[in-house]
């Protein structure tokens, strides 16, 4: 299958991507992904990457659908893809479209995780990560340590990264409403979108989403 994966920050695309691509025995391609391995095998595509994030500036479309392109086109990928983060705009869902084309293939579904904003602004804003170590998260509500403000791991400092603040979560979420939500209208005219809800336990919505992709 080859299936591109949306939804708003805080929707767990990336939990619920790796567990999809698991069970459906396909590779996940992330964007974070290929932007970090192509910086750091120091690819062509990698160095004009970095010199545009380095100087504060957004990596052209050109740039991103090149690395995306690199990456569908490698062995594991034969039978089928999950995108996560890819395409991120209606101009790289237009050279997606060009590029499966050009090798008879086509997009099978896009997998819609559907979050009401306040769930996402909660998920988010709550998130409290430890000093010492970013892999220990606790969240104020969902995850909440022994003892407040530190961590069950190995005792250092919890704290509210810049970018988990409520009015940073609000600012993306407009990102996603003006850049990705017209992605899916795109792929809605397509009548490719499946759409989930992505709230309850993970396995429920691994679940949740198994079973609507499977729907002939």
């Amino acid at each position: 299958m080859r299936i591109v994966l949306v939804g708003p920050p805080g929707a767990g695309k990336g939990t619920q991507a790796a567990f999809l691509a698991k069970n459906l025995g396909i590779p996940h391609i992330s964007t974070g992904d290929l932007f970090r391995a192509n910086i750091s095998q120091g690819t062509e595509l990698g160095k004009q990457a970095k010199a545009y994030m380095d100087a504060g500036n957004l990596v052209p479309d050109e740039v991103t659908i090149g690395m995306a392109k690199d990456r569908m086109e490698q062995p594991d990928a034969a039978n089928g893809f999950l995108l996560d983060g890819f395409p991120r705009n209606v101009s790289q869902a237009e050279a997606l479209d060009e590029m499966l084309k050009a090798e008879g293939m086509k997009l099978d579904a896009v997998l819609d995780l559907e979050v009401p904003e306040d769930e996402v602004v909660k998920r988010i804003a709550g998130r409290r990560i430890c000093r010492n170590d970013s892999s220990h998260v606790f969240h104020v509500t969902y995850k909440q340590p022994k003892s407040q403000g530190v961590c069950d791991v190995c005792g250092g400092e919890l704290y509210q990264r810049d970018d988990d603040s409520e009015d940073t979560v609000r600012k993306r979420l407009e990102v996603y409403h003006s850049q990705t939500e017209p992605v899916i209208d795109y792929y809605k005219s397509q009548g490719l979108v499946v759409t989930i809800s992505a709230l309850g336990k993970v396995e429920e919505v691994t679940k949740r989403a198994m079973e609507a992709l499977s729907r002939p």
